[in-house]
């Protein structure tokens, strides 16, 4: 049956003065529902009624990524870019609203052409808007994408986060006297021009460094830093003005050898009294790969002068090899009496890694594991370090479990003054795990 015109329109009409379900909704209750679609299918939306012909217009939040473009359009590099940079420049065209967070990832998606050009402009166009939250990735092959300078102007910034780009502020940089956050991945940036920046972000709080190529030893002076994560190869690193700090994430390596690292200073001063100054409120701390040998490095004392009375959470990643670094780890956790957790375990060569994790909430749990095409030696002295530190802590560790599947192990125990203690010897198989708990 074929409508009229006339029927059509009266159909329309009617279909508009009653509004779905949805479109009686709030319209943040609406806006929440859009923000989390793609911007391709929030467009599209437009076509469903009068009342939605604007509405992502309005959108505060704009992810552009290869979810914006279609699966045909994304297979031809002479079809995407074009389309896809003219895809954003009609999504800012048309934005009415204020744009509290920006998102551009081009990963995945070849050609590269006038992309820089493009971007640039797409940055002085949102820092005239007041931007919040931007997020740059930038993916061009053989190259990074060079942050304009005009970024840095760029007041209204809350949080900026950063993967494949070259950071070169100008001579003249003043500060980011908003930011609050700042996420760094894959970035360029020089080590005296990192460190300005960071002393002219007054607000500051959260800091996420991960594989910055052009920084050695890391300096940060933030007075309001709360939480701050790290990880990537370099020589040191040392807090300056930041009592806030709150949370500390370290999974770096760090070069001992280089001829610029004070460490290796005969008589030098401990690592680890450093790394601890200035830092009185820290209430979570997690170490891993080689950053607990770079703690050991120095004068390593039997106690932490200022006890972090705050501390809640430690995790630790030790190399039963090293002696050094046991003691570091000792020392770390005689700092605070409670209980102890572990919560993951790994191998290095040549020895045991043990990844002990203190937690006041949890009981206490040391599992090792071996690697299944070697077989390591735990030794008696060292296992019996970490049983006298936990018992330093008054917490009682029973014998609970040998857990073998299917491999020939040969554990013999032994009380001593209510603590187990595992004697020498044991061959560590590869699902071999001893467990203590309270």
């Amino acid at each position: 049956m074929h409508l009229s015109k006339k029927e059509r329109k009266r159909t329309k009409s009617t279909l508009d003065a009653e509004p779905d379900r949805i479109s009686w909704l709030p319209g943040h209750v609406t806006d929440q529902i859009m923000s989390y679609l793609p911007i391709r299918d929030a467009v599209r939306t437009s076509v469903l009624s009068r009342n939605w012909r604007k509405k992502w217009y309005t959108l505060p939040n704009l992810v552009l990524d290869r979810q914006c473009v279609s699966a045909e359009a994304s297979q031809d590099p002479l079809v995407i870019e074009p389309k896809f940079s003219k895809m954003v420049d009609h999504v800012l065209l048309l934005h009415s609203g204020p744009i509290n967070m920006f998102k551009f990832c081009n990963y995945d998606l070849p050609g590269e052409g006038s992309l820089v050009s493009d971007v640039d402009r797409w940055i002085l166009y949102l820092i005239g808007r007041s931007i919040k939250e931007l997020v740059l990735e930038v993916w061009i092959e053989e190259e990074y994408y060079q942050i304009p300078w005009c970024l840095f102007s760029c007041q209204s910034l809350h949080n900026l986060k950063l993967r494949w780009c070259w950071l070169k502020p100008p001579m003249v940089f003043e500060s980011f006297r908003n930011l609050k956050s700042l996420d760094l991945n894959l970035v360029t940036v020089d080590q005296d021009a990192f460190e300005n920046m960071i002393s002219k972000c007054p607000l500051l709080e959260k800091m996420k460094l991960t594989e910055v190529d052009g920084l050695t030893q890391i300096n940060i002076h933030a007075p309001n830093l709360k939480f701050f994560e790290i990880e990537g190869l370099f020589e040191g690193i040392t807090f300056d003005n930041t009592f806030q700090l709150a949370t500390i994430v370290i999974d770096s390596w760090f070069d001992l050898t280089s001829e610029s690292n004070p460490s290796r200073s005969p008589g030098c001063s401990s690592n680890l009294l450093k790394f601890f100054d200035h830092r009185p409120h820290i209430q979570s701390l997690e170490i891993g790969s080689y950053f607990l040998k770079y703690l050991a490095a120095g004068v390593l004392p039997v106690k932490l002068p200022t006890p972090c009375i705050d501390l809640s959470f430690l995790s630790l990643s030790v190399n039963f090899d090293n002696m050094a670094e046991i003691l570091t780890a000792l020392c770390l956790l005689r700092n605070k009496r409670g209980k102890a957790e572990c919560q993951h375990t790994d191998t290095v060569e040549g020895g045991v890694n043990c990844y002990l994790a203190y937690n006041k909430e949890a009981n206490a749990v040391c599992n090792i594991n071996g690697s299944p095409s070697k077989r390591y030696q735990v030794d008696k002295d060292r296992y019996l370090l970490w049983v006298a530190v936990l018992a330093e802590q008054d917490t009682l560790l029973r014998f609970l479990n040998l857990v073998d599947e299917g491999n020939d192990f040969g554990v013999d125990g032994d009380m001593c003054m209510g603590i187990v203690v595992i004697v020498v010897g044991v061959q560590v198989l590869p699902t071999y795990s001893i467990s203590l708990f309270t």
